[in-house]
């Protein structure tokens, strides 16, 4: 959204806030799809069960088909989960819609056909655990590198495949949390008591407000490069580092270097991150002397 802000040229600073809550927002909606999309293909696969008795040629196993996907009990608590109804409903997150259903559709077609789907489906071994174990490896192996499921994220949002990563995490660690005995629980956006959100709106107002000081800063540190040469996301991220490094007292330096560096490898060059790692070092000594870095905690200056 930084990069968005500057290549505009607005200087809305509020439309353009208001549009990266917006996108951490549809962040949560992708999170509720893709534990919904486990309920979606058992329906799937159960409509196929039910469309092959039909037939008028009906072969044993057409009679005594393998249910052990669609009775799958770990998949049964998320589908008549309230909590995951109601968190659903609120946001709009739901697979209605024929071109939807043929999404997944054709996403079960696939999972039907792999080691993942095939192991469980012919494995003796029954209850809780080993349904959870198999839904843990069928969102990780198939679900999740789904290229399909690519295809329709991206026509959907185009914040959403950046987020995948991030929200697959979530999803798994919610299924990992599941009991047998307890109902079926959501994560919330953001942390209950916690300062999410004000670091992310504080982080994007101040990297703003502090443009032309930072931008002065980078200038010195590299006088063997002119600005625009440099990549505009690498400006950017430094930008946002050193703004960070300033800000905000309780965040390590470390986790804040690290953390720029680790983003420049998804958003930037190649080099990028030994650039801006460097740039950084530099811009640590120079606030450091100046006293611009103040961390409140044991070790966080390191």
């Amino acid at each position: 959204m930084l990069y968005a802000y500057y290549q505009s040229g607005e200087e809305d600073l509020l439309k353009f806030e208001n549009e990266l809550l917006g996108s951490v927002e549809r962040m949560y909606d992708l999170y509720l799809l893709l534990i919904l999309s486990l309920p979606e293909l058992v329906h799937t696969a159960e409509n196929r069960l039910e469309v092959k008795k039909k037939k008028m040629q009906l072969t044993e196993e057409d009679l005594h088909p393998n249910r052990k996907f669609v009775d799958n009990s770990s998949i049964k608590k998320i589908g008549t989960s309230i909590e995951l109804r109601k968190a659903s409903e609120k946001n709009k997150a739901n697979w209605i819609g024929a071109e939807n259903q043929e999404v997944i559709r054709k996403m079960f077609l696939q999972i039907q056909e792999s080691e993942t789907y095939f192991e469980f489906m012919n494995d003796e071994k029954t209850g809780y655990e080993n349904d959870k174990a198999f839904i843990l490896n069928l969102f990780k192996i198939e679900i999740a590198n789904s290229e399909l499921l690519h295809n329709f994220l991206e026509e959907r949002s185009i914040h959403w495949m950046d987020d995948l990563d991030h929200t697959c995490s979530m999803v798994l660690k919610t299924l990992k949390s599941t009991n047998e005995n307890e109902e079926f629980h959501v994560l919330p956006l953001y942390k209950e008591n916690d300062s999410e959100k004000d670091f992310v709106i504080q982080l994007f107002r101040n990297t703003i407000a502090k443009n032309a000081e930072n931008e002065s800063l980078i200038d010195d540190l590299t006088k063997n490069w002119e600005l625009d040469r440099i990549a505009k996301m690498d400006i950017i991220l430094l930008k946002m580092g050193i703004t960070e490094l300033q800000i905000f007292p309780e965040i390590p330096i470390k986790v804040t270097l690290n953390e720029t560096i680790e983003i420049s490898k998804y958003y930037s060059t190649p080099k990028s991150n030994t650039f801006i790692n460097g740039v950084l070092d530099n811009a640590i000594e120079i606030l450091k002397k100046e006293k611009k870095i103040i961390k409140m905690g044991r070790g966080l200056l390191n």
